[in-house]
């Protein structure tokens, strides 16, 4: 049974504001703000005065009074016009007690429950990943574990980019390289490797920017594979599968798991019927050969006055027409995204669907959201939602690269993780042991990327990261582990909490905080909140456990409660670290 401490309090304060013929809407509780003197605080008095043109002092005074036989806690007025609200210490052992029977007892959950559709990952077919690809999964993985933690029915897919002109450009570099003789009956075939896709790609790039043949060869190339003509259709199919099956393995390292392994070739079937809508509706028009929708509002894509008439026309607040079908009939970025929106209602007829993806595809959902809401693929009450997340940079401020400039490797990043925590771990004295290093590598990359407000850029700082002490998913991780070994030694011979010290209370409110940082990161869609309420939590601990000495305690109630303690700290960090994606090892 959920036990939802600030529920307590508003039901208590609604009460007493009805009593007293006060207005409910002017109800306020938050955390004090000096928790020495309280645990919470109610300022509606100031709003109650200003309304009814009473002295606050008077009115906070009737309320604390109306508060007084409340068992819960202590309602105390103090200046100006505050009520401080102390929870007492017979109330902090129920909470505790609460969370040692059911370690989710105190997450205040929705009760509208949805159908999600989380789309992150979003790794691109023939590219070798890069730290560009980290944000997205790592973030994705966190909100899918919360978002199935308040208890929706949820389904990841990472949405492969694996359609449109890169693999088109692909396979015409290995083509002319001599790669592919073997498919078009000339001999034989050259071995295709994650190393030489990684080669021929970037080259195919570069040559479009710069050879006009090359890239119309690329763009017919890229209409061959979407209408799945061959051998162009078996080529791609076998680049598509060895791509995937190393981004699995990058993904797993990571511990973010999908349900989906679609991309955006899963929506070819539905490219023909999402245009024909567009068109039925009269919201589509020939522009430069391409067909476009335009999607701006008024305000919006205002032409600015051109001084000649050689000078491009510029626009005030542009906004762009959403381009469904190019000059030569091949489907682009936007069309597959509204056809996949399509695809998704088919398949789940989801409420809410949640794009992870970095900030500068921003103007790109807008305009895409807009036309699927016009066109009726996306009905009025379903939330398309666009999470814009900002860049991971260096210590100097720009987007972190190698120190010759170039974009880092994802497996670089990992590489680096596991050798950074090894380190740590030797310092500690623990050598050979791969898994425990890898689990806090992770845990450094994790933490320090999620305890960011995800809509920040952040500095990638892997000593501040991966160290064992501050505000940093080794220190929780350790934490854990400190507590694990702790309960061993003690047999794991729990009793009855009791409240009996300024350690154990700290504890306990830190521990409802806690669970209120669930329900903030999630009306967030960011996991920050939780991030810092976890450290604060394993903070209250490590000074509980430096300040009282557990194992060594002869009164064997006592004993018994601060084990007990101990294991409901446990239980709520573990859920919090999973929720971040992150394992919490057993010894460290």
């Amino acid at each position: 049974m959920a036990l939802i401490v600030k529920d307590i309090l508003y039901k208590k304060l609604e009460k007493a504001f009805e009593k007293l013929g006060y207005d409910k809407e002017l109800i306020t509780i938050a955390y004090a703000n000096k928790p020495e003197v309280a645990d919470y605080q109610c300022n509606s008095a100031f709003a109650i005065a200003k309304k009814v043109g009473k002295n606050p002092v008077e009115i906070a005074t009737k309320i604390a009074e109306e508060l007084s036989t409340a068992e819960e806690f202590d309602a105390v007025v103090s200046m100006p016009a505050f009520i401080n609200i102390k929870l007492k210490d017979e109330f902090l052992m129920q909470v505790a007690e609460a969370v040692l029977e059911d370690e989710e007892s105190l997450i205040k959950k929705p009760e509208r429950k949805m159908t999600v559709v989380l789309d992150y990952g979003g790794a691109n077919v023939a590219k070798e990943l890069h730290i560009g690809h980290l944000r997205s999964p790592i973030i994705g993985e966190a909100l899918y574990r919360l978002y199935k933690l308040m208890g929706h029915n949820v389904i990841s897919d990472t949405h492969l980019g694996d359609w449109g002109l890169q693999m088109g450009l692909t396979i015409a570099q290995l083509e002319e390289d001599g790669y592919l003789e073997g498919y078009f009956g000339r001999g034989k075939n050259k071995e295709i490797t994650l190393d030489t896709l990684n080669e021929e790609y970037p080259k195919a790039s570069k040559r479009k920017a710069v050879e006009e043949a090359f890239k119309q060869k690329a763009e017919k190339y890229t209409v061959y594979i979407q209408k799945k003509q061959e051998p162009f259709w078996t080529i791609y199919t076998d680049i598509r599968n060895l791509s995937v099956e190393k981004i699995k393995d990058n993904y797993l390292t990571l511990g973010c798991h999908f349900d989906l392994w679609y991309g955006e070739s899963n929506a070819y079937p539905y490219i023909n019927k999402t245009v024909q809508i567009f068109k039925d509706k009269g919201l589509t028009r020939e522009y430069e050969g391409a067909l476009v929708v335009d999607v701006a509002l008024e305000g919006e894509n205002i032409p600015i006055e051109r001084k000649s008439e050689d000078e491009p026309q510029r626009y005030k607040n542009p906004m762009p027409p959403v381009k469904i079908k190019t000059h030569d009939d091949a489907d682009v970025y936007a069309t597959t995204d509204i056809a996949t929106i399509m695809m998704r209602n088919k398949d789940y007829n989801p409420d809410r669907i949640l794009y992870i993806v970095d900030f500068r595809q921003g103007q790109h959902f807008t305009r895409v959201f807009r036309a699927t809401k016009m066109a009726g693929i996306s009905p009025k009450e379903q939330e398309l939602i666009h999470i814009a997340y900002g860049t991971m940079n260096g210590a100097d401020g720009k987007p972190f690269k190698t120190r010759s400039g170039e974009t880092v490797k994802l497996q670089d990043i990992i590489d680096m993780l596991y050798e950074k925590s090894s380190q740590r771990l030797a310092e500690n004295g623990i050598t050979d042991n791969p898994e425990l290093a890898m689990q806090i590598g992770v845990a450094s990359m994790k933490f320090g990327d999620l305890s960011n407000v995800v809509s920040k850029d952040y500095v990638f700082d892997l000593d501040k990261f991966s160290s064992f002490e501050g505000r940093t998913g080794p220190y929780i991780q350790y934490t854990g582990a400190r507590i694990n070994s702790l309960l061993e030694k003690g047999e794991n011979n729990i009793g009855k909490i009791y409240v009996s010290s300024n350690e154990e209370r700290n504890i306990i409110v830190n521990l409802i905080k806690m669970y209120d940082s669930f329900v903030t990161s999630y009306n967030d869609n960011s996991l920050n909140s939780l991030c810092m309420s976890l450290y604060n939590l394993a903070s209250a601990y490590s000074l509980f456990y430096n300040n009282i000495k557990v194992l060594s305690e002869k009164d064997e109630t006592k004993k018994k409660s601060y084990l007990a303690l101990s294991k409901v700290v446990l239980k709520a960090l573990k859920l919090g670290l999973n929720t971040l994606g992150i394992d919490m090892p057993n010894k460290m």
